[in-house]
Formats: C-alpha cells, sequence, structure tokens
C-alpha cells in the first residue's frame, strides 16, 4: 500500500520506527516531515498528508503527534478526510471497516513502538465493509462537510 506519513515535533522519533516497520512489511512510504525534532505545527504536517490522501497519491495516511488529538481535529478539517486517533488495535481496524477512516493519528507520548506497530498493522491492513447501514452513515459524513 502506498502510505504517506507525517509527524510534528513530538511524534518524530516514533515515526522513524513506524516507518521502518512498515517499509519491513512492504509498503511504499511517502515521509513529509517533520524531519527533525524541532518544533513545527502539526495543522501544517495534517495538511500536507490529506492533501496527498485526497489527491490519490496515497491510499492512506498516518499522522504522529504528542496525544494524536490535535493531528486528528486538524486532519478532520479537511474536506473527505476521516481521521481517527487510534490507540487500540481494536479501534485501529474498525475504524477502517465500519467508518471508512482513512487517516490513523497516534500519540508517541501515549504508545510505544510495539503497540504503534500493531496499531499501524491493524489499520492498513483493514478493508472498508460496504455493508449498507455502514455506507450509508459514511455518506451522511460526507453530507456534513457541505452542511454549512
Amino acid at each position: 500500500m502506498k502510505i504517506v506519513i507525517g509527524s510534528d515535533h513530538a511524534g518524530f522519533p516514533l515515526k522513524a520506527e513506524v516507518i521502518e516497520h512498515l517499509k519491513a512489511g512492504g509498503h511504499e512510504i511517502e515521509d513529509v516531515g517533520s524531519f527533525d525534532p524541532n518544533p513545527v505545527d502539526f495543522p501544517d504536517i495534517a495538511r500536507l498528508v490529506c492533501d496527498k490522501v485526497r489527491g490519490k497519491e496515497a491510499e492512506r495516511g498516518l499522522l504522529v503527534c504528542g496525544t494524536g488529538v490535535g493531528a486528528a481535529i486538524a486532519a478532520n478539517k479537511i474536506r473527505g478526510i476521516r481521521a481517527a486517533v487510534c490507540h487500540d488495535v481494536h479501534s485501529a481496524h474498525q475504524s477502517v471497516e465500519h467508518d471508512d477512516v482513512n487517516v490513523m493519528c497516534i500519540g508517541a507520548q501515549i504508545v510505544g513502538p510495539w503497540l504503534a506497530n500493531d496499531l499501524v498493522d491493524a489499520f492498513f491492513a483493514a478493508e472498508f465493509d460496504r455493508n449498507e447501514d455502514f455506507v450509508r452513515r459514511v455518506d451522511k459524513l460526507a453530507q456534513l462537510e457541505t452542511a454549512d
């Protein structure tokens, strides 16, 4: 799978470990930053990741920040993005299966490398279940983007 990944400074060290794990699993990775531990604003990185997903340059995205929360908030402001904070394996796969999540956000201050690797394995292996209930709900999510 073609995956785009980004982090802020808090997620920078964990991102490097996750990238190596994903590459070992045969995934193609595009890292859009940050590229060092210097402070960076997570909305800027979220924009870079989400633009690649929206433009179909990547199938899914991964954002790593301190808690995952700020990255998820930023990503969900972008039309066409469904982002979720996932700190357990069940949420990582079910967010795709039921909600067609296309960007997973994890917190480097919450999970360590072993759990992060389990999370990305579950997320990137999952597929959207085209059950009519799930399709209808995801369609309603898209309608919320244009409600204003």
